[in-house]
């Protein structure tokens, strides 16, 4: 699973370290894409080959479906580490998610999110707005 939040420097050459227990995680393989919050989405390759089928399967004559088809792989790319557990983030997908020197790691469970930490710090702020979390997860099942 992945956890936590962490961040890393991104070289001149748009490389970033991963985690260590992230790249465990992700010994067979990875695929970085363009999340939905103006973030970055890394999956295993088993998840990412689980939404290209879910994907796939939706009608071509959908707009949304076209336009997520779009979203999630024209952006995409594999992940491959160098020896001390980099990647590289294309640079489309930097210039396009403000990430200039550095970048927030962020595990949310079956992937993890890479955001500038501009961008965090907002998405954080709200997470931390107890009142909104109370009104925005009221109809979840969150029984423990």
């Amino acid at each position: 699973m992945f956890l936590g939040q962490y961040e890393h420097i991104i070289d001149e050459k748009g490389r970033m370290t991963i985690p260590a227990r992230f790249r465990e995680l992700l010994a067979e393989g990875a695929y970085i894409t363009q999340g939905f919050d103006q973030n970055l989405i890394v999956m295993t390759t088993a998840s990412f080959n689980n939404i290209y089928e879910r994907v796939n399967q939706m009608s071509v004559t959908d707009s949304n479906a076209r336009q997520l088809r779009r979203l999630m792989f024209s952006r995409a790319d594999r992940v491959d580490f160098d020896k001390a557990g980099r990647i590289l983030i294309p640079q489309f997908l930097r210039q396009s998610n403000c990430l200039e020197n550095s970048a927030m790691v962020v595990g949310v469970g079956n992937h993890f999110e890479i955001w500038s930490p501009e961008l965090w710090k907002k998405q954080n702020d709200l997470l931390q707005d107890a009142e909104a979390n109370n009104q925005r997860y009221a109809t979840l099942d969150l029984q423990l």
